[in-house]
């Protein structure tokens, strides 16, 4: 086995979560935002995974990125009659995320990112000890 395979496994995982941590940022970032290019409140994004074959004899698999999805949820209807956004009943349609959510997502990403860190420098660790062996 190649011994930097192991490290392949790890970074593609925290290649992985960045991108879902990136992705929860800007949703977080456009959380009030009513008007996009698409028209329309902004909506939701939400990552899509997919594992990857990062060796074949070994049957190591990592994982990649495969999408980022709109959320087809419905936009909130919010009343505020004062909004330039408003309709003639003084509703406001805002993106359909919830702040709870989103949070609760971020701790997982992260915690995934720093669960693939550890595995990665638990590894390296490994390696520098069998290096040592043979001095």
């Amino acid at each position: 086995m190649d011994i930097f395979r192991s490290f392949d496994v790890s970074a593609s995982g925290m290649a992985a979560q960045k991108r879902r941590i990136d992705t929860i940022a800007s949703n977080l970032a456009n959380i009030n935002t009513t008007r996009t290019p698409e028209g329309g409140p902004y909506r939701r994004r939400d990552v899509v995974f997919e594992t990857v074959l990062i060796d074949e004899t070994e049957g190591l698999e990592g994982v990649r990125l495969q999408d980022v999805v709109e959320d087809q949820r419905p936009p909130r209807a919010v009343y505020d009659p004062g909004h330039p956004d408003a309709d003639e009943n003084g509703y406001v349609l805002m993106p359909n995320i919830d702040l709870i959510e989103e949070m609760v997502n971020m701790m997982l990403a992260t915690r995934a990112y720093e669960a693939n860190v550890n595995a990665f420098n638990i590894t390296r660790t490994l390696y520098q000890k069998a290096l040592e062996i043979g001095r």
